[in-house]
């Protein structure tokens, strides 16, 4: 029997009752036959980003935060699109990892669930490409309309929702087992 895979869940929304963290609630209880989710539901207790300390006097957070990408079989990104980008605080977490190599390679999946999320799904897509993050177009979903597709208890209520997270999940789990 094949071990399950360790996936770490990124919410990079700053609401406490997103519609984002119950996607990836959702998927992980979706994939609990094929992996474990660690998820990172708050963002806002890490520090601010500081060229100075990426490599020296790394802050314990970072550190912690670095070392749980660094360990995870895959990373799963679900963020809403703020003033057409992706949020300060998975910015700044990204930026704390850019001069490490511990996304190259990584199999990620990234999920924009927004408004609109066009051009937030776009900066994503391309910050992670940037930092050598393993993606395929199956592994990346852009959900529009998000507040219509899923209730104040964390159910997804649209039927097509359902089916697209259950492909992008395939996929996602097809990427983890490749590397």
């Amino acid at each position: 029997m094949t071990p399950k895979k360790n996936i770490l869940g990124i919410c990079g929304s700053a609401s406490r009752n997103s519609g984002n963290l119950f996607l990836l609630k959702h998927l992980a209880g979706l994939g609990q036959a094929e992996f474990n989710m660690e998820l990172i539901e708050d963002l806002t207790g890490l520090p601010h980003f500081q060229t100075e300390l990426t490599e020296n006097n790394v802050p314990e957070k970072i550190i912690a935060l670095r070392e749980k990408i660094d360990k995870a079989d895959g990373v799963i990104i679900c963020t809403p699109e703020y003033v057409f980008s992706i949020p300060s605080g998975l910015k700044n977490l990204i930026e704390w990892c850019v001069s490490t190599t511990i996304f190259s390679e990584k199999p990620v999946g990234l999920i924009t669930a927004s408004a609109s999320g066009v051009k937030g799904h776009k900066e994503l897509k391309l910050i992670m490409e940037t930092i050598q993050g393993t993606f395929v177009e199956e592994t990346t979903l852009l959900i529009q309309g998000i507040k219509g597709k899923v209730n104040t208890e964390g159910e997804i209520t649209d039927q097509n929702t359902r089916n697209h997270l259950d492909k992008f999940l395939s996929a996602f789990v097809n990427l983890t087992t490749k590397k």
